[in-house]
């Protein structure tokens, strides 16, 4: 079950704390609070866990500050939207919204490389007005003698030129719950001069001790990939317990599943689940189209697959777009020949702004009388 409370409720306030010594002294059932931070007001959540089937509903509506009650029914029970429930989705973070309602584009580096990249991407994105991106310095991968990221060592320069170029948010894959602290002080070195998204990525999809310490964390919000092997609906879970240990700023992220029935493409393309991520939770979603098709082929339209793959996640609603660029893709040190030109980001934005003024025609033509 869940309270939720008037808006900017005083959680210092004598009818709060009226509110919680009558939560506390339920039988079989603790409370768990969750603030959801916007632009103009901030909620607050009271989830009720444990034996909560003979409260009644109109006994948990008289107490102070309660707004409106939910009672959860589904397996999500932080993330999923529930019968009657029309709480606003999404939240703010350093400036930028993430929402079911917008979309967001982070196009960057996979792998951070050299300084000199790392500021060719970001002036392009400054020039083409963006202030969001990718940038990875710890990577995962399958070949114990591949590159693994910069680390650390990059964080200073990477977070300093962000800074100089305006860009807000950086998603970033961490691999580890160190490398949470390690973004945080370095952030802290650097003055605090833009902010970072952590990804958890494919293979970390069910690391659950991952999940839950990135999850008790809430000064950063996350970016959980779907994982490559496994079904939705576990990937959603994973989701869960993100939120369930504290922190609901989620971005959930379709990559592609790893199967031939892909081939050629590097994985087989689940963008058509955009909508259904947006239909069964309040959770923004991502398209990752670059490590769904894994190169750079054409069709003969003229339009990269990477393209026609964004434009097939926008299409379907998608809030954000990660994607892969670089000054130089002959010398990236992973996943080169997937990257955009620099060059080609002009296009690359005009393309999914057309998407998306189309999808708003769709929504706007599905609302009409």
């Amino acid at each position: 079950m869940i309270l939720i409370l008037t808006p900017n409720v005083d959680v210092k306030g004598a009818e709060y704390k009226r509110l919680m010594g009558v939560l506390s002294a339920l039988p079989n059932v603790h409370s768990r609070v969750h603030n959801v931070h916007g632009a103009q007001q901030t909620l607050t959540e009271i989830y009720l866990i444990g034996d909560t089937s003979s409260l009644s509903l109109d006994d948990m509506r008289a107490l102070p500050c309660v707004e409106r009650v939910v009672r959860v029914s589904q397996s999500y029970r932080v993330l999923g939207r529930h019968k009657d429930d029309q709480r606003a989705t999404g939240f703010e973070y350093n400036g930028v919204h993430f929402g079911q309602d917008n979309l967001n584009v982070f196009a960057g580096l996979c792998a951070v490389d050299t300084p000199e990249h790392v500021e060719q991407m970001m002036r392009a994105l400054r020039e083409n007005g963006q202030v969001c991106t990718r940038m990875g310095a710890y990577k995962p991968r399958t070949n114990p003698y591949s590159f693994q990221g910069h680390g650390k060592e990059c964080l200073p320069y990477v977070f300093t030129l962000a800074g100089k170029y305006g860009i807000k948010v950086i998603a970033m894959e961490i691999t580890h719950e160190d490398h949470v602290d390690e973004i945080r002080k370095a952030l802290q070195k650097t003055g605090n001069k833009t902010g970072v998204m952590l990804q958890i990525g494919t293979r970390n999809s069910q690391n659950f001790e991952l999940l839950k310490s990135v999850g008790r964390q809430n000064e950063f919000p996350v970016l959980l990939k779907r994982g490559f092997g496994i079904t939705l609906e576990e990937s959603l879970n994973a989701a869960e317990y993100l939120a369930s240990e504290g922190n609901p700023k989620i971005v959930f992220c379709l990559r592609g599943m790893k199967s031939n029935m892909g081939d050629p493409h590097r994985n087989f393309v689940d963008f058509s689940h955009v909508p259904v991520v947006k239909r069964l939770t309040r959770m923004p979603v991502c398209v990752d189209p670059s490590h769904s098709v894994g190169t750079r082929e054409s069709a003969p339209d003229g339009l990269l697959d990477v393209m026609h793959v964004t434009a097939q996640g926008v299409i379907a609603g998608a809030n954000m777009v990660l994607v892969d660029f670089h000054p130089a893709p002959a010398e990236a040190l992973v996943d080169g020949p997937q990257a955009l030109l620099l060059k080609e980001l002009p296009k690359f934005l005009e393309d999914i702004r057309i998407v998306r003024e189309a999808y708003d025609k769709r929504v706007a033509l599905a609302r009409q009388e």
